[in-house]
């Protein structure tokens, strides 16, 4: 259950993500009330999921698991633009990701 929570969190930290750069620096409503929302909840899915999973472990999945898909909202969404080294470079935070997983 723990692994689940942690997933969903990490997907909750790219939403947190998109929503902070949507809020033009709390300018607007509510992309920052979904911002404090979706924080709020990223953080105590890592919380509970961190009684469980090792400390190093858990949060470098977090932080990969948000960071590709904030970059993947970016250029499919927000006109960041994608290259094949950007690709690449995401794949290599995958393969982490999958390599702490195994050996967990």
């Amino acid at each position: 259950m723990a692994w689940i929570v942690l997933v969903v969190s990490g997907f909750l930290e790219t939403a947190w993500a998109t929503a902070l750069s949507a809020s033009q620096g709390f300018t607007r409503l509510w992309p920052s009330v979904a911002f404090a929302v979706t924080l709020t909840l990223s953080m105590a899915g890592l919380a509970y999921a961190l009684r469980t999973i090792p400390v190093g472990t858990g949060y470098a999945v977090w932080v990969s698991i948000g960071a590709v898909g904030t970059a993947l909202v970016g250029m499919l969404f927000l006109g960041e633009g994608f290259s094949v080294p950007k690709a690449l470079c995401l794949l290599l935070i995958v393969a982490g990701v999958v390599g702490l997983k195994l050996l967990h």
